[in-house]
């Protein structure tokens, strides 16, 4: 089917590769990528106490993936990295919100190693509450594993969280290298890696007089690159070779 398209458009770099691999013209593939509607993403009400006492997170650092429990998300390495990550972050707690295939793993996961307290599960939560949720995450976590799906396909998530201009760690998937610059919009860690997360997760939190520049950076990537007007007009050179054709 690619091979006898005049034009094919696919969401990222990773995708484009994997077409031009299976023989179609590199001219043929235009990537219209990824984007988030920035205008959705406006000033946050700020930290929510109530919310926070009733969860029990309330005067904590805590780390966050809001999102379905997916195995490829890779929150397993989230639950077992948190131990070593409060030896070095005291009260570091990991909240979790939404549901999924994994959920029930995660929760085993978490009881078996001590840590049914330090990990926070919300379950799904309402569309309009979501956003008090992320004002709690002082550090989003997107801890993907390798493989093919993550390595070929750019995810919202992190591009949502630029948006609102959170901080954020994430596993150095291809999918995310095509999102996030190591250091300036986010961290990246070696995926799988379980000390590499930790570190960068501590060394984070070590660095919070860097926050307003990562938020910055990101801020700014979503609203010059990766926001739908910018996305979508690369839909029009297209279009208008083939018209042309």
């Amino acid at each position: 089917m690619f091979r006898r398209a005049d034009a094919v458009t696919c969401i990222c770099e990773g995708l484009r590769a994997d077409i031009v691999a299976r023989g179609v013209p590199h001219e043929r593939v235009t990537v219209i990528p990824n984007a988030v509607d920035i205008e959705s993403f406006g000033e946050s009400d700020g930290y929510d106490q109530q919310l926070a006492t009733e969860i029990g997170v309330a005067g904590k650092p805590v780390i966050g993936f809001l999102g379905s429990f997916y195995a490829y998300e890779g929150l397993d390495l989230a639950v077992d990295a948190l131990s070593s990550m409060r030896a070095r972050i005291p009260d570091l707690v990991l909240l979790l919100v939404g549901g999924g295939p994994q959920a029930a793993n995660l929760k085993a996961q978490a009881e078996r190693l001590g840590l049914a307290d330090r990990v926070i599960f919300t379950g799904r939560v309402a569309h309009d509450q979501v956003q008090r949720y992320y004002d709690l995450v002082d550090v989003l976590v997107y801890p993907r594993h390798a493989m093919r799906l993550t390595d070929l396909v750019s995810p919202l998530k992190p591009l949502e969280a630029m948006a609102q201009q959170r901080v954020l760690v994430a596993s150095d998937v291809g999918g995310h290298r095509e999102l996030i610059k190591d250091g300036s919009t986010g961290r990246l860690f070696k995926a799988g890696d379980q000390a590499a997360f930790a570190a960068a997760v501590v060394d984070m939190f070590a660095k919070r007089d860097q926050w307003d520049g990562f938020r910055r950076a990101g801020r700014e990537f979503v609203e010059k690159e990766r926001n739908w007007r910018a996305s979508v007009a690369r839909y029009q050179p297209v279009y208008e070779r083939l018209v042309d054709a």
